[in-house]
């Protein structure tokens, strides 16, 4: 499976053991972690970043690539492929380092990204959950013609609040 394209900057590519550095650079960040779900703790320790790396938080065989900006793994995105009857659709997921944040980085990677993994993985649905005080996130995938389906409500629990669900 070949990455793909994206022009400009930003690079998609697998993640590799010499990531760790970088990615605790951008991972172990509140604000990163607070509008994603609890495979993204914070802090981000060491021992998180090797779990990763490895393979043992998230498999990263699929289509799960790093976002390289300047040589740095600061950021990422993935899709959870459905199972059985769900085998045509499948979850989206990403993080950028806030560094990063409010330069369109996120909505130039979905907008290679998205159409991608839906021709690659033969997928029919690619559906994504943003947490609802995260409306930046939000307003990545609406600019990428994703369409907000609803909202579940008190869906998650991180950091010992119950939190809705935007679905996408």
């Amino acid at each position: 499976m070949h990455e793909p394209l994206l022009q400009g900057r930003v690079r998609m590519r697998p993640w590799r053991q010499d990531d760790l550095e970088s990615l605790l650079l951008h991972a172990d960040d509140a604000a990163v972690s607070r509008g994603l779900g609890t495979r993204f703790p914070y802090p981000y320790t060491r021992n998180d970043g090797e779990a990763f790396l490895t393979g043992r938080v998230l498999d990263l065989g699929g289509p799960v690539f790093a976002l390289e900006i300047d040589g740095q793994a600061c950021g990422g995105i993935g899709v959870t492929p459905g199972q059985h009857e769900r085998r045509y659709s499948a979850s989206l997921g990403y993080w950028l380092g806030r560094r990063y944040w409010g330069q369109g980085v996120m909505t130039a990677v979905v907008a290679a990204y998205a159409p991608w993994v839906m021709r690659e993985l033969g997928l029919a649905r690619l559906a994504a959950q943003v947490m609802a005080g995260n409306p930046a996130s939000a307003r990545v995938l609406l600019k990428n013609g994703f369409i907000e389906e609803g909202v579940e409500r008190q869906a998650v629990f991180k950091d010992g609040v119950l939190h809705d669900m935007r679905c996408f």
